[in-house]
């Protein structure tokens, strides 16, 4: 019970842009959520935030280093095994909401249950109470198009968290929003994760917001280092 959330070992990815051109994204990154845990993600496009997220998240492969979720070793892992912890331990969000356009947004945060095997009436109650936490119930029956972009993304929180998962990862989860709504929905999304207990890595450019987080980390020379002490005014002391 004690194994971090999320424990990242020696992580390395290299990329081959041609003969002779490699460029090394990640060069031995270490990182640990402990339950509960809120962690801000900062960096520069190009560090290599989205590339860390991706190899958290099982959605791609290390070069070396280990990956474990929940105190399970997850390199090394079988397809279809790491898509089952994909889908039962690890929630996503994306700076686009990536909703399905031709479904609802209650049948946009059933699906991912009933591809669990979650029966169809507990699938549709477990949909409509986590989009009436986020003040999104009324517009349960709308598609993505009918909805503001503040509601698509409520929306996207709520279908990450769809299977219960114990750890979130979200890639600049209000980058394509306006500042005001940016801070609303910002707010409603740590609302949601501090109420479920979850742990989550939450990369972002904007150090307001990594301020209001348990701490931040920032990707360096392919590594990941304190990130100092954030204000409310974005400045960083490192």
């Amino acid at each position: 019970m004690n194994d971090p959330v999320l424990r990242l070992s020696g992580i390395e990815k290299i990329y081959n842009r041609g003969q002779h051109n490699e460029i090394a994204v990640l060069k031995g990154a270490d990182l640990a959520l402990a339950r509960g845990e809120i962690v801000a993600l900062v960096a520069p496009s190009g560090a290599g935030k989205s590339t860390l997220l991706h190899i958290a998240g099982l959605l791609d492969t290390a070069d070396a280093g280990e990956v474990a979720i929940g105190g399970t070793v997850m390199t090394g892992l079988g397809d279809r095994r790491r898509t089952i912890a994909r889908r039962r331990d690890v929630g996503f969000v994306y700076q686009f909401h990536h909703l399905l356009p031709e479904f609802t947004a209650l049948e946009n945060i059933t699906l991912p249950q009933l591809a669990d095997g979650v029966p169809r009436r507990e699938a549709d109650a477990r949909a409509l109470d986590l989009l009436t936490r986020v003040g999104v119930g009324p517009r349960a029956g709308h598609r993505p198009s009918a909805m503001s972009g503040g509601e698509q993304q409520r929306v996207a929180f709520c279908r990450s968290l769809a299977n219960s998962p114990r750890l979130l990862l979200a890639d600049e989860p209000t980058g394509n929003l306006d500042p005001a709504t940016s801070d609303q929905v910002f707010s409603t999304l740590m609302e949601l994760v501090r109420g479920t207990g979850l742990s989550a890595l939450i990369a972002t450019h904007n150090l307001e917001l990594a301020a209001r987080m348990d701490r931040a980390v920032k990707l360096e020379r392919g590594l990941i280092v304190p990130a100092g002490r954030l204000n409310g005014a974005g400045a960083t002391t490192v």
